[in-house]
């Protein structure tokens, strides 16, 4: 799957510990070699129009949109994270 980032994505991504994007930067290796693997956590967000989550860890998500067989990286953080 090819991955896209949004401005709001990569100022989220910079502000996180380097442990944690360390972390990121294995979970989107993973979900691109494989977007069903089970430790991702891959679904749909409950409620939003056509974005999903990723897990990164117990409590960092990634969210995403999905065009055709392009994921639009939207927001990384914890898990409680306030949607537009």
């Amino acid at each position: 799957m090819h991955i896209e980032a949004t401005g709001t994505y990569i100022k989220l991504y910079k502000k996180l510990s380097p442990d944690i994007q360390k972390k990121v930067k294995k979970t989107l290796s993973l979900f691109q070699e494989n977007p069903s693997h089970p430790s991702l956590r891959n679904k749909k967000m409950t409620g939003q129009k056509n974005i999903y989550e990723i897990r990164v860890t117990l409590n960092f998500r990634i969210t995403y949109a999905k065009k055709v067989n392009t994921a639009i990286l939207r927001k990384v953080g914890t898990h409680i994270m306030k949607q537009p």
